[in-house]
Order: C-alpha cells, then sequence, then structure tokens
C-alpha cells in the first residue's frame, strides 16, 4: 500500500442505511439522560476487534459514568457489554495477543473497604471473551495513570506523593499545620513497574516531580515523561517539559523549541506517542491564544533532536485530548480542524510535508484508532445530522466507512434542526465562520428569534456536528423554535493563524464585532428578527456575554441573556484564577504593565450601561472563573442598576457542571428566561 494515497479517502461514503424512521419527538431537555457517548476507542493489535468506554447518566446516582464493551471489526458483530458496576471504566489498552484488556476504573466491593476495592483508582484486567475481573494494583489511594510495555508483558503504573519544601518558616508551618498555607507542600509522583508474568513489582523513578503524564516503548526501555514541579496549573502550563527515562537515567531535551522559542512560553503539553521503533516521539504543545502545536523529538546520536512539526497554516492541530498515532509507515496521525469541522490527518514529520486527510472532510471525528499494522482505522465520529457513532475503515483508496456501533438508536425519531456551517464579512473585511442551527419545520421568510451561543476556549471552536450541549444551547435551544448561531469569532480556529492570533489585546473589541457583523448578516438575510436577540456561552462564552450586555447601541435590540461561568474583571481574573498565564498572554502583559488593556477588556466597567434581563450560572467550586465574577455581576444588575437578574451556584460544582440535575436545571432556567424575555 502506498501511505501517501490516503489523501484520496475524503471520497469515501458511509454505508447507505435503512429507510429512515419518520421523525415526531420534539427535543426535550429531559431526553439529554437518555445520551450515551463514546469516550475512547482502541483496536486490538490485529484489528479484528474494538474496545470501547461507553457513557451513560443514571439519574438515581446524578452522574455519568463509562463502561467497557468490545465489538467484532468484521460485519455483522454485535457489541458485547464486558462490566457494568458504573466504575467509570476508561483509557483501556490491549495485551500484545490481543486476548486481555486493561483499564483503568474506580470500583468498590461490598464488605471491601480497603484498596482495590475502595473506590480509588486502579488498573484491572478482564480477558476479551469476558470471565474474572481482577485488580492488577492494589495501591492504597490509588494510581493516577498506566501504559503497558506489551511486547516484554510489563506494566508502569504512577501514584502521588507529597513533598514538604524547606524554607525559613518550615516549622512555623509543622507548628501549626491545622492552618492552610499557599505554599509548603507540593505534590509530586513515582513510577512504578509490574511484571505480568511474576507479579513483582518495583520502584523505577522518584525523581520528586509531578508526573503529567508518561508513555512506555513496547521493548519498556524507554519511557516518555511530560513532568512538572508540582500538579498545580501555574507549574504546569508554563514550566512543564518532557523527560525520557532509558536504562535507569533521566534526560531532559531541548525544552527551547515549545518553550522559550515558541509563539507562548505557555502551553500545556499531552498527548505521548513513541513510534513503533522507540526512535521518534510526539506530544502536543496547547496554547491560549495561539494555535496548537504538535512537537517531535527525534534520536540522533547526539541524543534527541526537538522540534515543531512544520503544517499548513489553515490546518489547526485539535490538542485538548486529542490523540496522536504513529503509523506503521511513519507517519503521524492526528485531529485536525478546519472550518468548523475536525478530522483525522497525517502527515510525514521526517520530510514535513504530505499532509492528507483520512476521514471524510464533512464530519466531525472525536477520536480514533489504529491497529498494530497500519491497515484499519476506527473513528468516533458525527455529522450535521447524526450524533456520534463509531466506524472502521481499512486505509486503502475506495475503503468504505462502515458503521461499527451505534450509541444512540432512541435518537431516530426525534426532530433534528438544520445545522450548517456559514459564513460573513467582519468589519474590517475578515471572512468570519459559524454553525447556524435552524429549527425543523422552519417557514421560509419567517423571522426567527436568534439566540446567539459563543463557545468558550476562546482557543477552540464550535463544530457544525449535531450535538446536545447544555452548556452552549445546542440541540435545545432550536427544538423550541429558536434560530442559534454559534459564531467562530476571531480567536478560534480552524480559519489560519492570523485569525487566532488576532484576539491578542483586542478582547472585547475585534471578537464582539465579529459576532455583530454576523447577527446583521442573519437580519439583512431575513432569518432573523432584529428585535428578537440574546446571548449565551459558559467560560469565555459567558465573558462575551457579559462584555455584550454591558454595551449600548448595538445594531439589533438584545432581549435576554445567559452568563455561565463568565469573567466579569480580567485583573480580578488574573490574580483569582488557577490560570494566570491565560490572561496574561491575551493581554500581552501583567497588569502594571499594559493596566489599559486590562481596562478595555473588563465588562465591570460598563456595568451601568446593563439593560438585558440575565440568568447567571456558576460553579460554587469553580477555580478557573471564580464564582465571584458572578456575584459581582449579580451585585450590580439587583441592586444597583434593577435590571432582572437570577443568580444560580451549583454546589460543589467545578468550572463544567458534572451532574444530571444541574445540567438539566440549567437547560430548564435558560429556556424559560429566554420563553419569558425574548420569545
Amino acid at each position: 500500500m502506498n501511505i501517501r494515497m490516503l489523501s484520496l479517502l475524503y471520497f469515501l461514503t458511509i454505508l447507505p442505511g435503512v429507510v429512515a424512521q419518520e421523525r415526531t419527538h420534539l427535543i426535550i431537555p429531559e431526553d439529554y439522560a437518555s445520551m450515551a457517548t463514546a469516550t475512547q476507542c482502541a483496536l486490538s493489535p490485529d484489528g479484528q476487534f474494538l474496545a470501547y468506554a461507553e457513557a451513560r447518566w443514571q439519574i438515581s446516582s446524578d452522574d455519568r459514568k463509562s463502561d467497557l464493551w468490545v465489538v467484532g471489526t468484521s460485519p455483522g458483530s454485535k457489541p458485547i457489554r464486558l462490566t457494568s458496576d458504573r466504575a467509570n471504566d476508561r483509557d483501556v489498552k490491549w495485551s500484545a495477543d490481543g486476548q486481555n484488556l486493561y483499564f483503568l476504573g474506580n470500583r468498590k466491593r461490598e464488605g471491601e473497604k480497603k484498596a482495590p476495592y475502595d473506590g480509588t483508582t486502579q488498573v484491572w484486567c478482564l480477558p476479551r471473551v469476558g470471565g474474572e475481573l481482577f485488580a492488577v494494583t492494589r495501591v492504597e489511594g490509588g494510581v493516577t495513570g498506566y501504559d503497558l510495555a506489551r511486547t516484554v508483558g510489563q506494566l508502569f503504573y504512577s501514584v502521588d506523593s507529597s513533598d514538604t519544601e524547606q524554607d525559613d518558616f518550615s516549622k512555623m508551618r509543622s507548628s501549626h499545620s491545622k492552618l492552610n498555607y499557599g505554599h509548603g507542600k507540593r505534590t509530586i509522583s513515582e513510577l512504578w513497574k509490574i511484571d505480568l508474568a511474576t507479579w513483582r513489582a518495583e520502584k523505577v523513578l522518584d525523581q520528586k516531580r509531578y508526573l503529567r503524564e508518561f508513555a512506555v516503548t513496547n521493548d519498556g526501555k524507554q519511557i516518555g515523561l511530560l513532568t512538572a514541579y508540582d500538579d498545580t496549573v501555574i507549574k504546569s502550563e508554563g514550566e512543564s517539559r518532557l523527560d525520557i527515562w532509558e536504562n535507569g537515567k533521566v534526560t531532559t531535551p531541548n525544552t527551547d523549541p515549545y518553550r522559550a522559542q515558541a509563539a507562548s512560553p505557555h502551553a500545556w503539553l499531552e498527548g505521548l506517542a513513541w513510534s513503533a521503533d522507540g526512535n521518534k516521539i510526539a506530544f502536543n504543545a496547547i496554547f491560549d491564544a495561539y494555535p496548537a502545536e504538535i512537537v517531535l523529538g527525534v534520536r540522533s546520536e547526539s541524543g534527541w533532536n526537538i522540534s515543531l512539526m512544520e503544517r499548513p497554516g489553515e490546518i489547526h492541530v485539535h490538542g485538548y485530548g486529542s490523540p496522536l498515532k504513529w503509523h506503521s509507515s511513519g507517519q503521524l496521525f492526528f485531529v485536525a480542524e478546519k472550518h468548523g469541522k475536525s478530522f483525522v490527518t497525517s502527515a510525514e514529520p521526517a520530510v514535513l510535508k504530505n499532509v492528507s486527510t483520512l476521514s471524510p472532510p464533512d464530519r466531525m471525528v472525536y477520536s480514533f484508532d489504529t491497529d498494530d499494522a497500519g491497515k484499519i482505522g476506527a473513528f468516533i465520529m458525527g455529522q450535521s445530522n447524526q450524533f456520534g457513532d463509531i466506524y472502521v475503515a481499512e486505509y486503502r483508496q475506495n475503503a468504505e466507512f462502515r458503521k461499527l456501533v451505534e450509541l444512540n438508536p432512541q435518537t431516530k425519531n426525534w426532530k433534528f434542526p438544520l445545522v450548517k456551517h456559514i459564513t460573513w464579512k467582519a468589519p474590517d473585511g475578515t471572512e468570519v465562520g459559524g454553525v447556524l442551527e435552524m429549527p425543523v419545520g422552519a417557514e421560509p421568510g419567517t423571522k426567527l428569534p436568534l439566540v446567539v451561543a459563543m463557545h468558550g476556549g476562546p482557543t477552540t471552536s464550535s463544530k457544525a456536528g449535531l450535538e446536545f450541549d447544555p452548556h452552549n444551547g445546542k440541540l435545545y435551544f432550536s427544538a423550541k423554535g429558536y434560530a442559534v448561531l454559534l459564531p467562530n469569532y476571531r480567536g478560534s480556529t480552524g480559519y489560519g493563524d492570523k485569525f487566532v492570533t488576532q484576539l491578542i489585546a483586542k478582547e472585547n473589541e475585534i471578537e464582539v464585532n465579529d459576532i455583530i457583523a454576523g447577527v446583521e448578516q442573519l437580519v439583512r438575510d431575513g432569518v432573523v428578527d432584529p428585535n428578537r436577540v440574546a446571548v449565551m456561552g459558559w467560560s469565555n462564552g459567558g465573558y462575551l456575554t457579559n462584555c455584550f450586555i454591558t454595551r449600548n447601541n448595538l445594531p439589533f435590540k438584545l432581549k435576554a441573556a445567559s452568563s455561565g461561568a463568565g469573567i466579569l474583571d480580567t485583573i480580578m481574573e488574573w490574580g483569582i484564577n488557577d490560570e494566570p498565564a491565560y490572561p496574561r498572554v491575551l493581554k500581552k502583559g501583567l497588569p502594571w504593565e499594559v493596566p489599559q488593556t486590562y481596562h478595555s477588556s473588563s465588562p465591570t466597567y460598563g456595568l451601568g450601561r446593563i439593560s438585558t434581563p440575565t440568568i447567571i450560572h456558576v460553579g460554587g467550586n469553580d477555580v478557573r472563573c471564580p464564582p465571584e465574577h458572578s456575584r459581582m455581576l449579580y451585585r450590580a444588575m439587583r441592586e444597583y442598576v434593577k435590571v432582572p437578574a437570577e443568580l444560580i451556584v451549583y454546589p460543589n460544582e467545578p468550572h463544567g457542571l458534572s451532574k444530571y440535575s444541574h445540567r438539566l436545571a440549567k437547560m430548564q432556567w435558560d429556556l424559560a428566561w429566554f420563553e419569558k424575555y425574548l420569545k
């Protein structure tokens, strides 16, 4: 097979199915509880079987957890459920012979109160054909990660411990140990190895650093380590690095390409992947305000050569949990995005060229895997009129993508909106894109109320796929008769590098004008009513909501808003959130260096202009966009400017809502608020 022929695969089509069932069900928020999501897929070494983790909601426990399934890749194979005790099984890997599955899980066994059955994270093993489930690790407090050296039958795992920093006040902290301190203790990690034949465990590494992620070569002779001083975000996003363990020694290859010489020194590092021969390693460097990059390490006689992989400027690496996979040909596979789509792409790192598309470009790929020989691929993939399902395809010309698992058959009679990618011109002439959801049965010429749902990040994008998103309004607003615009404003990925970086030092200006222009275009097209417009979003989308409601002289009537986990004051955000590099990078400096930029980007100073009824959502334990922002907004609206406002603080929730009851409440509250003030 000529691997370069893979570029032809974008002509592949999904197998035709049976005649579509009549769609009679109008989607309601409660339908969200029925949704299943494949969080990962893993092909067996020979490609004959696929294991996947499937997450489902359980109303009685108010949470979503994943169980393990397996299915043959040959036509007609039926999925078999391997686990059902809701232990949140995940990170599944195959043994070398394809007979056993290893995975992380959090199980409790009745009558067992000690590890490994106390609900902590342990590595578990289960035969592919089913059978006795057993714990491979039995570590008090649980493990934090694992990997397999498959060809030599070894399993490596990491555990966390603590270290006390020594300084002039160490004894004082120790003598008043019940108090909380800003520093003095840090979380670090150890790395252990189990021989799967003798079950003997031994410590491999204890370098007094925190291990964010690691990957082992198949022969167990090398380990790639992404380490930081401790487990805090401020250290991980700006000071973490690649270390390589070999023959009992740890070396640190040159960090300059992804730190000192990169667009920003504050990258998240994740997604380690070794080539089959152990001579190459790759990982993602994910930035705020700049496109994500793939970092390549290539072994040479003098050591490891580190560089950023060259890519076309219009192709963006998806990042944030996106897997990397080396093909047997030497190509590197990754998820890329462009114009509201995400797809699997390959590149030849050795020559830094020959980028090929491996999945249909009109689909949205969420995850993927390949077999060891590189003959078959598995894809968790959706499209504009279909939720994500699992597909397989051979890597050859004119192969077809065959649906292997249908995750949500209950949706066959659901009425779906029309979802499409659209473009418009910004005031400076730049072409801006976004996703438009139109309600089913909308009559041509009818001017609809519009909900502008703005994505977070900001260095990400809204995709033109069918998604049920309680945080961002997707699906449940269009089901109620609203048009929904999800703008990919300046700073979003998938529209070229310049498009991403133009947001820097121009927040609350350039991206807001981009979004306004999109609304005006829909008004000119006769799609929406300019007197019935609402804005909403979560995280950076909540921040943009706050930017909109504190503006005046908008060219349309802003009737309602939903601010989710939104930033109100950017100086406060730098000072109290867990990720201080985010505001620093986007403002090009610290508050005392560029005070005017912080001032102009903060909605705080426009609070007196608010006239839009606004519902405010935030997690009680949110450290990314802390509740103080939302409380300040609510105080200003409720006590001073006297505009209708509702503050909802979700107890114990982090930056994203994790409980089903909270997600349902948010959807129902948003709909009720907009029904009163917008429709």
